[in-house]
């Protein structure tokens, strides 16, 4: 086999290249020698054979009769020499020795096909590893420069994988050799190759370490449904169950904490907190700030998405976190604006006026005042601004009806329950009172008006500065002539004249 056949098996084999990119490379490369040694390459014809085992370069010149061009023509009488039925204006190829083409030549022919199969390599790496982007690989540190991290990604040295300053995570530091696992986000053409762009800071690292070290991920048990990332200091990852017998967050933080350990020692020591996704904005918002405990969530506008969680003065910072970074983290996990405040802050806040207006948005929104009967507020759950705690402890203790929750707090026996304290309790009393009008069943509202007197209470005025003043006969609020309930109590009274 000739030296020819064998660069091309190598090329084809060893090298990896298509069999048409050698083709071209090695045809350009012979037009390249032949123009530097005629000065044209118009008539140059490369033929390959069947089998791609060798090649030949060959001139096409014209049978004239009298040379003006010895490059494109040839006389008669030397044709016929190589064929014998040649006629004048016939076509011929010539076979030439590219050892006879100069030194010259011979350089511009190489420097062509070297160029050419540098092109085609860069252009078969590219193809190789634009489909890698978004996938995670293990390299090793060769050399720092300019605080650019430039890696061997074990490929033989055909190409070069970097680690810009920027998508490095602060708290990083690496020596030759070491180990890296780092996610591919782009690819760039450089003079000297093509480079790999790597990144320790994106949130889909977490996603492809996770993953690796949780099978229930894998098969699809278990669903990430969110991934916010402050690289270096803290990650929230948001997960849940497509199954109700598995624990979404015990399965990724494994059996003492094995798992998650292994993902933070990969992120050098950066804190990952695992916390359940609930469709709920308040039961999310509360997960979101974890590890502070949050009592309650009251949505203040649902169209802007604000909220405010409401937490006791010793996990207040832990609830903003370092310089703000906990509650940014939940804002972006959430995606939601939240505002954190103490109970004490909380209080001096007027939130009627919030919840009211997520009432009044709740109950106008693309519904009819027909669709309006059938989504009446009957339980404390239903409540607008009600923390799904509360609710759900209320819920367990028998109270799940308002009606219920009223004559309980009336009667003075929800102080009781535990897991409950006065500020909640009366926080929901004041959400009912505010949001909640009762009404008589049709039976008591048609029965004879002898029956209703029973229920209705005589108000009668009394005197003060001069004025008289009305109050309720149950509980003592203010009150006036155009009213027929108390806005305080809600209990049903009317005025009557005195005979005189």
């Amino acid at each position: 086999m000739s030296e020819m056949a064998e660069a091309i098996r190598q090329l084809i084999q060893e090298k990896g290249y298509s069999e048409d990119s050698v083709r071209t490379i090695i045809e350009n490369a012979l037009r390249a020698a032949y123009k530097r040694t005629y000065g044209t390459a118009d008539n140059a014809i490369v033929k390959f054979n069947e089998d791609m085992s060798d090649v030949s370069i060959y001139s096409r010149k014209t049978v004239v009769d009298g040379v003006y061009d010895p490059v494109t023509e040839i006389e008669l009488d030397d044709a016929t020499k190589l064929s014998s039925e040649c006629e004048i204006g016939d076509e011929i190829d010539i076979l030439e020795d590219p050892k006879t083409f100069d030194r010259t030549a011979v350089t511009t022919g190489k420097q062509t096909a070297h160029q050419e199969l540098n092109e085609s390599y860069k252009d078969t790496l590219y193809n190789e590893y634009k489909n890698k982007i978004g996938e995670m690989v293990v390299c090793y540190c060769q050399y720092e420069r300019n605080g650019d991290i430039y890696v061997d990604l074990g490929n033989a040295g055909k190409l070069e994988g970097l680690l810009p300053v920027k998508y490095q995570s602060p708290r990083e530091k690496y020596e030759k050799d070491d180990r890296i696992k780092a996610l591919i986000v782009g690819l760039k053409r450089t003079s000297t190759g093509l480079q790999v762009i790597l990144s320790r800071s994106d949130q889909e690292l977490v996603r492809s370490i996770i993953e690796m070290e949780v099978p229930e991920i894998a098969d699809g048990t278990i669903e990430i449904n969110k991934i916010v990332r402050d690289a270096g200091h803290r990650t929230k990852i948001a997960v849940s169950s497509n199954r109700e017998d598995v624990d979404p967050v015990g399965a990724c933080v494994g059996l003492k904490g094995v798992r998650i350990q292994n993902v933070i020692r990969e992120l050098l020591g950066e804190k990952i907190d695992i916390l359940k996704y609930d469709p709920d904005p308040s039961v999310f918002i509360k997960n979101a700030l974890s590890p502070a405990q949050v009592l309650r969530v009251v949505i203040l506008d649902q169209s802007k998405r604000q909220a405010l969680a409401v937490v006791e003065e010793s996990q207040f910072s832990l609830a903003i976190g370092k310089q703000g970074q906990n509650v940014r983290l939940a804002n972006k996990l959430c995606d939601w604006s939240i505002d954190v405040k103490t109970e004490e802050q909380a209080a001096e806040m007027d939130l009627s006026e919030s919840v009211t207006m997520q009432t009044a948005q709740s109950l106008f929104s693309d519904e009819t005042q027909e669709d309006s009967e059938y989504n009446e507020i009957k339980t404390v759950a239903e409540l607008p601004g009600v923390d799904s705690r509360v609710a759900e402890i209320l819920k367990t203790a028998g109270i799940d009806d308002i009606e219920q929750f009223i004559e309980a707090y009336e009667k003075g026996t929800l102080q009781n329950i535990d897991g409950l304290n006065k500020e909640e309790i009366d926080f929901v009393n004041k959400i009912i009172r505010e949001n909640v009008e009762f009404v008589e069943d049709e039976d008591s509202a048609s029965a004879p008006a002898a029956d209703t007197d029973t229920h209705e209470e005589s108000v009668q005025p009394v005197e003060q500065n001069g004025e008289e003043v009305y109050h309720c006969p149950e509980c003592g609020a203010v009150i006036t002539l155009d009213m027929t309930h108390c806005p305080k109590c809600g209990v049903e009274f009317e005025f009557k004249e005195d005979e005189e």
